[in-house]
């Protein structure tokens, strides 16, 4: 549990004359390659500090991908079991990787089952059901102790802006944005968060109309982020704004870092990253000057059969193409919208 360190701060390129900074805080570097390396690890503490893990024991897990990685990885450490329920449409890649750390997959095919199946299977295994979508938020401590936020400011304290006027971030359970949030108000921080969210999710709407119960019919194609109801761990007030990010700008984005960087990422990032965009042509509009961070949420290695897929785009009638025009004039010194 102790072998989890800081990750890199990269710069993305802007216009210098823009005078404005972004930065992705790279979390593919953890060892299961994603931000949710930090979500599994607070998960298993909080679960080993309250008793709830028994030796031999599964830990079972409803996940879209990347959390059950994650966390297979974790159970492996200790050495327990680990089952991952997730929907049949999931990456292959992913499902290797969980297999890799010695968990299975136990598949079903309503996205909106996952958590019921979970359930069901601890009740029938005597395991422990780790439940990521109501423990997120309060497994993780926002004062310290493997803080997303903390490690973020520590690193920015030696750039020209070293407290950034956004943060931005996408919503899977919600546990990301509840931290980083809640450290803002704790440290007195000036900082703003944004939440970008994708097509087909409902928490832009519960969050705008303030409706807890708020849903909706399909789930998100962006892999780890959005769900199709109102989640525990989600805690709303501590978001400063939202932002509704289409999936074929999702993709653009993560095309177009690419021949910045050098380096692929997942659509989650690509989806905050949009956001992160909006904010800067926002604020060059403005005359403002500052930095804005966005998370690179995982590698686009996993994703291959995916977002970087013509055949699986043209399947879900995704074209990124007028977007990356977009980005394309936006870095040019032009606006990002139409």
């Amino acid at each position: 549990m102790c072998r989890s360190s800081d990750t890199h701060l990269i710069a993305v390129p802007l216009p210098t004359e823009w005078n404005i900074d972004l930065y992705l805080k790279d979390e593919s570097t953890h060892p299961t390659g994603s931000l949710k390396h930090r979500l599994a690890r607070s998960l298993f503490l909080h679960a080993l500090c309250n008793g709830w893990l028994r030796p031999g024991r599964p830990v079972i897990e409803a996940s879209s991908g990347s959390t059950a990685v994650s966390e297979a990885y974790f159970a492996q450490l200790i050495g327990n079991p680990f089952i991952a329920v997730i929907t049949r449409g999931t990456s292959p890649n992913k499902i290797a990787l969980i297999e890799l750390y010695g968990g299975r997959c136990h598949f079903v095919d309503d996205p909106s089952e996952v958590a019921h199946a979970a359930r069901a299977l601890a009740a029938q295994t005597g395991g422990h059901y780790m439940d990521q979508f109501t423990y997120a938020e309060r497994a993780t401590d926002w004062r310290g102790n493997n803080n997303i936020a903390e490690s973020l400011f520590a690193q920015l304290s030696q750039e020209r802006f070293p407290e950034p006027r956004w943060i931005v971030a996408t919503a899977g359970t919600g546990g990301t944005s509840a931290t980083i949030g809640r450290y803002l108000r704790y440290t007195g921080r000036q900082t703003a968060l944004c939440v970008a969210d994708p097509e087909n999710s409902a928490f832009m709407n519960g969050w705008r109309d303030r409706d807890a119960d708020a849903s909706t019919r399909i789930g998100s194609r962006i892999e780890g982020i959005g769900r199709q109801r109102m989640e525990p761990s989600f805690v709303g007030d501590v978001i400063d704004r939202m932002i509704r990010v289409p999936d074929a700008a999702a993709v653009a984005s993560i095309r177009h870092l690419e021949s910045l960087i050098g380096r692929r990422a997942g659509a989650s990032t690509g989806t905050g990253l949009w956001a992160a965009y909006t904010i800067a042509d926002e604020m060059r509009r403005r005359g403002e000057s500052g930095s804005v961070v966005g998370l690179l949420c995982d590698g686009g290695e996993r994703y291959l059969d995916k977002y970087y897929s013509s055949e699986w785009l043209a399947a879900e009638s995704l074209d990124p193409q007028p977007y990356l025009q977009r980005l394309h004039r936006f870095h040019d010194g032009g606006s990002l919208g139409v």
